[in-house]
């Protein structure tokens, strides 16, 4: 079991979920309520996922030969380890095709974030990514946690600000402050890097939220343990939203709103990435939701975990 890492005591509570504002599939709006957990005070980082690895000799999804079987109809050469990398474009592109900016490369995975012949010199302080669902699951496992349930990483993302657009208040950069990591400039072509990161971060490079977590906003999504629907289960002071019937069509299957033909069951993402911009993407609220399949991993993804225990008084 790995050592205890550093975690924060969330005692629970109500609070409002969810928006009626910005993204369908982020509504309705609605009251939910979590009981105390544990949390990690930052995304896992690639030291601490390298340190599971050297003891379990874990292989990641991205690391593995896909299965013929597993994808029918999937062209012989394609079948080779990979993983989604973002790459800017050198010009304006349509937003509505992600295929311009994101490339399917083969030996990219979690050791070679960008790709065959880069590296995790200098980045050992900055969140694993390249990991799929098995990955993260894998990695909770061996150090004794779980991953949060969406409830609880929205609860733990507003940090008691959910009566503000962002976590930190109504104002994306107040008084000119880069609050996370996140693009300025013209997406997916122009990046002003002032935050100065074109890709991820160091974990804790940016001001903790009120309750003293790092990075819940920008830098990487987040897995949770919640499968994806299209959008909230209206059920309020509940901590797990879905019915039994909607999570059994969300593990069968569940859709994205952008991908209705492909039936791969899919997670819900939290948090945003230094990939959300104001012209694309506005996903770096903690209200904010995305459709990730299980079994895919890039370069924008990574996750923290909890641990349900009681808590330091009880």
């Amino acid at each position: 079991m790995a050592n205890q890492d550093d975690m924060v005591w969330l005692p629970g509570g109500q609070f409002r979920m969810g928006s009626d504002t910005h993204y369908k599939e982020e509504a309705p709006a609605h009251e939910a309520m979590v009981s105390g957990f544990w949390i990690d005070r930052t995304p896992v980082t690639n030291r601490q996922y390298a340190a599971f690895v050297e003891a379990t000799n874990y292989v990641t999804v991205a690391e593995l030969t896909p299965r013929a079987e597993d994808y029918p109809g999937a062209l012989p050469e394609m079948l080779k380890p990979a993983s989604l990398v973002f790459v800017p474009t050198s010009s304006p592109v349509r937003l509505d095709d992600w295929s311009q900016w994101w490339q399917w490369t083969f030996g990219a995975d979690w050791r070679h974030p960008t790709g065959p012949g880069s590296s995790l010199d200098n980045l050992w302080d900055h969140p694993v990514v390249h990991v799929a669902l098995a990955d993260v699951e894998a990695y909770a496992a061996w150090a004794g946690k779980q991953l949060p349930t969406e409830t609880e990483w929205e609860y733990a993302g507003w940090a008691g600000n959910w009566a503000h657009e962002f976590a930190w208040g109504d104002e994306l950069e107040p008084d000119g402050m880069h609050m996370a990591n996140v693009w300025q400039g013209n997406f997916p072509y122009e990046n002003s890097l002032a935050d100065r990161f074109l890709r991820t971060s160091p974990v804790g490079s940016f001001s903790p939220n009120r309750f003293g977590l790092y990075d819940m906003i920008g830098n990487v999504w987040e897995w949770t343990a919640d499968w994806y629907t299209r959008s909230h289960v209206a059920a309020p002071a509940k901590a797990c939203c879905v019915p039994s019937d909607m999570r059994d069509v969300a593990r069968r299957g569940s859709q994205d709103p952008n991908l209705p033909a492909i039936p791969i069951p899919r997670r819900v993402l939290k948090g945003g990435s230094h990939l959300c911009a104001p012209s694309y993407c506005r996903r770096y609220r903690p209200a904010a939701r995305h459709a990730q399949p299980i079994d895919s991993a890039a370069s924008h993804i990574g996750f923290r975990c909890v641990r349900r225990a009681p808590g330091p008084t009880d």
